[in-house]
């Protein structure tokens, strides 16, 4: 009886294993964590011109980065 169980629970988990997998054909993406998910956006998305343009011009206008205090000491 036991042994029919254990063949029984094998096959659930192998049907679960396949319908997982023809379940994630279907076009769904998984993502490890946040930033994999921000990175496939941003490369898919495409930005307006007038955007692109006003954020060179912001950036231009940005004062350079200040320098970190260990390279200020050691010169």
């Amino acid at each position: 009886m036991k042994q029919q169980n254990k063949f029984s629970a094998a096959q659930h988990q192998e049907q679960a294993a396949q319908s997982q997998a023809a379940g994630s054909g279907s076009g769904g993406l998984e993502f490890q964590n946040a930033e994999e998910l921000l990175r496939h956006d941003a490369a898919q998305t495409v930005v307006p011109p007038q955007i692109a343009q006003r954020l060179g011009q912001s950036v231009a206008q940005s004062p350079p980065p200040r320098r970190p205090w260990w390279r200020r000491l050691l010169g």
